[in-house]
């Protein structure tokens, strides 16, 4: 079943469902509000895709969720300075931002929180360093980098801007000025153990939603787990990092050479866990969100494991 099909299933269910719960429910505002009628996606021979209509989603009836507060330490202008300076090589277009904190890292770079001194607004700011180093590292950055381009949807993550480098001669590091969103689904399922069923069915409308978009443009992500979920105590979820995405304009299975890392284990597909040579479909995008869904209802992963690949067969 593709993920379209999907869709339309959990959204009839959800029909149903709000239709004969309505007379006793009261606090919470019925499901037909949250979920509006589904857009026309884009066809699936062209990448180039936008969404039109913003996120209209209806959360009024929904509880604010908790969010993991990050610790903002009072930092006078000489430290804001010096932050600056460390999270910035020589680039121009740095004076248009102020990091407030650092609030990711790992081995592509760092995320840092910043303030848009033209328009006031918080971003995201993403430093991948020494792109040119690794082959392998600067083609996934090239490739989110495209596909986010393309890729316009509610529940997407938006570049907001990509700052050029002065001269070519220092082109060493890359930043990506996306959206800021308050923390990742990981954190959300950690601090909230007493959601509703309306949260539960809202958060997987979303994903299925953003799925059914991202697979008419005949691409696959991947790499489909709760820390690549970004979260607003809203209940706003929007799908991020689609280095290890893929783009596919035919309509057979996929055969690729997957390697060690493509899809966190703990939500890989079991076509790929007992082979790296794999055919494998949209399915596979499909499976994560499953697992996903469960490890939200449940509060802790649903296949966790040590080892690589037998714990998962």
């Amino acid at each position: 079943m593709g993920s379209g099909n999907l869709v339309d299933g959990f959204r009839r269910w959800f029909q149903r469902r709000s239709t004969r719960s309505s007379a006793s429910s009261s606090s919470a505002a019925p499901i037909d509000d949250l979920i509006p009628p589904l857009e026309t996606t884009p066809e699936e021979s062209d990448l180039e895709c936008s969404f039109n209509d913003s996120d209209d989603l209806d959360r009024s009836g929904l509880r604010l969720i908790r969010v993991p507060k990050r610790k903002l330490a009072v930092i006078d202008f000489n430290k804001k300075n010096m932050l600056d300076s460390e999270f910035f090589t020589e680039y121009g277009e740095a004076s248009k931002y102020q990091i407030q904190e650092v609030i990711g890292k790992g081995s592509y770079g760092v995320v840092g929180a910043a303030i848009d001194t033209h328009t006031g607004k918080r971003v995201a700011i993403k430093k991948n360093h020494d792109v040119f180093e690794h082959v392998s590292d600067a083609t996934r950055i090239l490739r989110e980098i495209k596909l986010l381009r393309l890729l316009k949807h509610p529940d997407i993550v938006e570049i907001k801007h990509i700052m050029l480098p002065p001269s070519r001669r220092e082109f060493q590091d890359i930043y990506v000025v996306f959206e800021l969103m308050e923390s990742d689904l990981h954190q959300v399922i950690k601090a909230n153990d007493d959601l509703t069923p309306q949260h539960y069915q809202f958060f997987l409308y979303q994903l299925l939603r953003a799925l059914k978009y991202i697979h008419a443009a005949n691409v696959f992500h991947r790499d489909l787990k709760p820390k690549n979920i970004l979260a607003n105590a809203d209940c706003k979820l929007k799908i991020c990092d689609f280095g290890l995405a893929r783009a596919s304009f035919n309509d057979t299975p996929s055969a690729i050479f997957w390697t060690d890392y493509v899809a966190t284990r703990w939500y890989r597909a079991p076509e790929l866990c007992g082979s790296f040579f794999s055919k494998y479909t949209p399915a596979i995008d499909i499976w994560s969100i499953g697992c996903i869904f469960a490890e939200m209802l449940i509060g802790k992963p649903l296949f966790p494991g040590k080892m690589w690949s037998i714990n998962w067969i």
